[in-house]
């Protein structure tokens, strides 16, 4: 749960490092893996002669996301989508942004549409196809002249208003045949912890089953029990046709993955001739593969998606019932171990200078929190999904500390 700096100082870490730690800093069941794999096979030809892990962790995948929906939907009295199968093909990749771009090829070669929808506060990384598809301009201005423009943004709902008026549109693009596919974050992350109305994932699930289009789930973030289930988008037993992960899957290791249903996966790629199609040389790292292997190992056996939820859930109570004095002019929300806390001013816009001069408070008191939203406007919580009572207490006790002191000024 702690960082130390060059000093020797130790802090709490309420950010995992971007979600990265779910099993916290460096625990030593995924550290010995990594070193092992590193003394026995440091690096191997991914594609073209496939090391034994890469195999292992492609099964493993498939039994954490399409085997374990197949069972149970099957529970349920049928699929959510005539695209679901038992098991999943996977590519695997470096970082999330990669894994996007393998998603956007995947559902252009499936359906053969290039059009793409995505949401407004959309953050799917910074390559130059998943920048199409990530929304704030700071990141896109730079680089629009070269962006080719075939993605499409509706507003990332707040409630059953907006989210109406979003399917409304969503209808009105679909009805035109030119969209391949829908990408959207379960919960958005970088945006300021933005948490669609229920329902929302199932309608576009749905909508996207009518108009031949394939859904995919960027749970990067949300992946691995971030929120309280192993995928976010388990909140609402929806099936995605395409996921991305990465973050928590390895606990520090760059390896991310495309994971989509065999059906889709065959539909889109064709059988290698000779030459693939989509590869890069450290694509499935075998060290890579060897951590995420021990992680998901140790995710599982700690069943960490459980207590992701038990912990945050009182957690989510508690700063919520100590920051109600605050008024309107402090939101807390989350899901989970993923929380957010928004800061207003006296207009009631948002107010990211003094989230961000909370967040250098709270460093000067041994905490590392992180600013996210478009302003930095609303303070991101994400610790190791291994936090403690006791170090969930004394983050709340400086959390409300630091914020007295500063609205004190």
């Amino acid at each position: 749960m702690h960082v130390w700096d060059e000093t020797g100082r130790r802090y709490l870490d309420l950010t995992a490092a971007f979600g990265v730690a779910a099993c916290g800093h460096a625990p030593k069941q995924v550290v010995e893996a990594g070193q092992k794999q590193m003394t026995c096979l440091m690096h191997a030809m991914g594609d073209v002669h496939p090391h034994a892990l890469k195999g292992q962790l492609l099964a493993e995948l498939s039994r954490w996301t399409y085997e374990r929906w197949h069972r149970r939907d099957a529970r349920a009295g049928g699929m959510k989508s005539e695209r679901s199968a038992k098991f999943a093909k996977s590519i695997l990749c470096n970082s999330g942004f990669e894994a996007v771009e393998a998603a956007l090829k995947t559902a252009h070669l499936a359906t053969g549409c290039s059009g793409v929808i995505a949401f407004s506060g959309a953050y799917h990384g910074l390559g130059y196809g998943a920048l199409t598809v990530t929304h704030r301009s700071h990141f896109r201005r730079p680089f629009q002249s070269q962006l080719k423009q075939f993605s499409h943004f509706l507003k990332y709902p707040s409630d059953r208003q907006s989210m109406k008026q979003s399917f409304d549109r969503l209808e009105r693009l679909l009805k035109k045949g030119a969209v391949g596919a829908i990408i959207v974050e379960a919960i958005q992350s970088r945006a300021g912890l933005r948490m669609p109305p229920e329902g929302f994932l199932l309608g576009l699930r749905e909508r996207c089953h009518a108009h031949g289009a394939l859904l995919i789930l960027d749970e990067i973030y949300t992946g691995f029990g971030r929120t309280g289930r192993w995928f976010a988008c388990e909140h609402e037993s929806v099936t995605p046709d395409l996921i991305c992960v990465g973050k928590a899957l390895t606990g520090g290791f760059p390896l991310s993955a495309c994971i989509g249903s065999s059906k889709v996966m065959e539909e889109a790629w064709p059988r290698s001739t000779g030459e693939a199609m989509h590869t890069s040389t450290f694509l499935g790292h075998p060290v890579g593969c060897a951590m995420a292997l021990a992680q998901l190992d140790l995710l599982k056996s700690r069943d960490l998606a459980r207590a992701s939820y038990r912990q945050g859930a009182g957690w989510l109570k508690e700063l919520q019932e100590r920051f109600a004095p605050m008024g309107h002019r402090v939101q807390v929300r989350g899901r989970g171990l993923m929380m957010g806390i928004e800061l207003l001013d006296a207009r009631g816009f948002p107010d990211g200078a003094q989230v961000i001069a909370w967040a250098k408070r709270l460093l000067h008191e041994g905490v590392v929190v992180l600013p996210s939203g478009e302003n930095g406007e609303v303070l991101s919580l994400s610790p190791p999904l291994i936090i403690g009572v006791s170090q969930m207490q004394e983050a709340s006790r400086k959390l409300l500390k630091t914020y007295r002191q500063l609205s004190s000024l």
